[in-house]
């Protein structure tokens, strides 16, 4: 093996670097980390931050194994300016470990893959057009705002991107259009005013893209990002509708802002170092606003690439929204929860699509679906068989969850087919029962999955159907004679509006408790989402996210986390068998945001075994812009003995009001037992 041994001299920076060529089998444990250094720190001997990354990054490599990945110009996939001072390099844990000790670095992050968490809403949350009062108006439909969209891309020249009636970009805006495949220079315009990609963490991991399926251009090629930047920003698009479901008028939140697409999401996930690339470019361009449908493991902040990037962003004045992500509807399953984020879950609206199955014993189970193709023959029922009897090649398993290749053609030809939701997608299930010669497909969830349903676009007669349906629809099935067949028909029954109750969140959006922060309610709060056309860290950590010295001094006499200025309350006890009552207490600033004097007087829901007292009761504001602080005791008895490690949830809300306006904020009160 060729080595290479090169000297600087300049105390007290003095680098030997044993340049090695490095071996298959060192390759292989290779990975990509994310480093934090000091700005400030380095040495003057290097012309700009680059050289002194890739000095670093080579004398780490030298004193670990010699292991280093080698990416067109150099050792380095990213560097970083905007949001902190740092960069991304493929480096074996020996070596980073090695970095991480080296003069000015104040953090080494390993890489994370994340994943994209999957026309009426504006009026279900009351921001009508026609209002010239509401909150549309007063902020001129966000037209001088900027949304970076950090997602899978962007189609361009779609009519929710239209730019007709719009003026200049803001004159703030830095931004550029990357053009590329799919995606010409042109594609940009008053309303898409920037498209950038970044595939270097991608590629580093997983080689170079295949571009026969993917572009190297920011064109979206999934279709997640174009969806979340249209609901976000999308114009207002007359007529719409999904095969034929939702007639009516499509738009987003804020019609009039300007997008900016950051491609992050590639066949492999969405990389943390290009997630962060991402926010480096958006906070140089100018953007206002944030948005992150990516959803990953919950890890200490400071290990956490997307919370230190908002960090860096949320303090340039960038408000960040991150979704909550897809994981529940168990607890303790929500993503993204640093403070600085506000972390956003999926709600229904008042409207649905019902494709009901009627069974031929004649009971009628709800489901939902937009299937907009050939309907089944009025008044005909069609034989029914359950997928997992109905193998093929493979096991009653894979058969049961309509896998690819599972189902026995001569067992489902002309028949609906009940399948069990999970593993592959749902659309997919459809597709795999089409192939098999079935007529139709249901769809049952298990139950995880709950009574949650989600209207898909269906390749064949299909709909969705809740566990206690899909459990009522196995009995009928295994009760089945030869003189009794089983059979069904699915009623398509198109848009249904007015549905109560709504909003309720939906049952695949995570939920919390704050995994990291206890103290910190999360989700924040949810948005239409569902069938949409703790311990203080130390100073080494806290630095490694603020980028400063930190200075914890005030801590004790803020209390506790849950005294952060949050609009929620969540009151975290220990059951320990030693205390007939546990309390705590809350401390909040809030702003009048009116036009002038008002009087906001406070009402209680107080959590099922607790008391809840608020003081002052009153809020009496002199003016616009005035800040008052009140306080909040919560109180919880000990009620019955809970099980070693099992806990108790309940919740409540204080409502402050004037008469005419309301402010909400829940308060959650938790009761742990420990595990012994």
């Amino acid at each position: 093996m060729e080595r290479k041994l090169v000297q600087f001299a300049h105390p007290p920076f003095i680098f030997f670097l044993l340049l090695l060529i490095p071996s298959i089998s060192a390759v292989e444990h290779l990975q990509t980390f994310i480093v934090r250094v000091d700005a400030d720190a380095k040495p003057s001997i290097f012309p700009t931050h680059a050289h002194w990354y890739e000095t670093a990054v080579l004398a780490a490599t030298a004193s670990s194994d010699g292991s280093a990945a080698w990416t067109p110009g150099g050792p380095l996939i990213h560097t970083y300016s905007s949001l902190f001072h740092g960069f991304s390099a493929r480096l074996s844990p020996s070596a980073a470990a090695s970095l991480a000790s080296s003069p000015g670095v104040l953090a080494v992050l390993p890489e994370l893959i994340r994943h994209p968490d999957t026309t009426r809403s504006p009026e279900f949350l009351g921001l009508l057009s026609s209002d010239r009062t509401g909150l549309l108006a007063e902020s001129d439909f966000g037209s001088e705002l900027v949304i970076a969209v950090v997602d899978t891309g962007i189609t361009p020249g779609h009519r929710s991107f239209s730019d007709r009636g719009l003026g200049p970009a803001p004159a703030r805006w830095r931004g550029e259009c990357v053009s590329g495949p799919g995606f010409p220079a042109s594609s940009c315009n008053r309303k898409l005013i920037g498209a950038r990609y970044f595939s270097g963490g991608y590629e580093a991991t997983s080689g170079r893209m295949n571009e026969s399926a993917e572009l190297r251009s920011p064109r979206d090629t999934d279709g997640h990002g174009t969806h979340t930047a249209s609901i976000a920003a999308g114009r207002y698009v007359f007529p719409a509708s999904t095969l034929g479901y939702a007639r009516g008028v499509a738009a987003g939140m804020a019609p009039k802002a300007r997008l900016a697409a950051y491609k992050v999401c590639w066949a492999a996930g969405c990389f943390d170092s290009d997630i962060l690339a991402a926010f480096d470019a958006a906070v140089a361009d100018g953007v206002d606003v944030v948005s992150l449908s990516v959803g990953g493991v919950v890890v200490p902040y400071y290990l956490d690439a997307i919370a230190v990037g908002a960090f860096a962003a949320a303090e340039a004045g960038i408000f960040v929204s991150a979704s909550a992500g897809n994981g529940g509807p168990g607890g303790l399953t929500v993503t993204n929860v640093a403070p600085w984020v506000a972390t956003v879950g999926a709600g229904s609206m008042d409207r649905d699509f019902p494709a009901d199955v009627k069974l031929g014993n004649g009971r009628v189970l709800p489901g939902v679906s937009v299937y907009g193709g050939p309907a089944l023959a009025v008044g005909r029922l069609y034989s029914l068989v359950y997928a997992g009897a109905a193998q093929g090649a493979g096991d009653g398993y894979s058969s049961s969850l309509c896998l690819e290749g599972s189902l026995n053609p001569d067992a489902v030809k002309d028949k609906i087919v009940l399948c069990d939701r999970g593993v592959n997608s749902r659309v997919a299930k459809g597709e795999v029962v089409r192939k098999a010669g079935a007529i139709g497909m249901i769809l049952a969830n298990g139950v995880f999955d709950g009574e949650g349903l989600v209207a898909d676009c269906h390749v064949l007669p299909a709909t969705a159907v809740g566990a206690v349906a899909g459990d009522e629809i196995r009995k009928y099935i295994a009760a089945a004679t030869p003189k009794s067949p089983a059979t069904a028909t699915i009623l398509f029954r198109g848009t249904r509006l007015g549905v109560r109750p709504a909003p309720v969140v939906a049952s695949f959006s995570a939920r919390g408790p704050n995994p990291q922060s206890p103290e910190i309610l999360k989700p924040d709060i949810i948005a239409p989402g569902l069938n949409i056309i703790a311990a203080w860290p130390d100073n080494q950590n806290i630095k490694a996210i603020t980028r400063r010295a930190a200075d914890c001094r005030g801590a004790r006499e803020a209390g506790h986390a849950g005294n952060l200025n949050y609009p929620s309350f969540s009151a975290v006890f220990a059951e320990d068998g030693t205390k007939q009552r546990m309390s705590t207490h809350f401390i909040r600033t809030v702003r009048n945001v009116g036009n002038g004097a008002a009087v906001y007087r406070a009402t209680v829901r107080a959590p099922e075994g607790s008391t809840v007292t608020v003081e002052p009761a009153e809020l009496a504001f002199r003016r616009a812009g005035q800040k008052l602080s009140f306080l909040v005791r919560v109180k919880a008895a000990t009620a019955e003995k809970l099980a070693p490690g099992s806990s108790r949830v309940r919740s409540g809300a204080l409502t402050w009001s004037d008469g005419r306006h309301s402010a909400n904020s829940p308060i959650v009160v938790t009761v742990q037992a420990p595990l012994s």
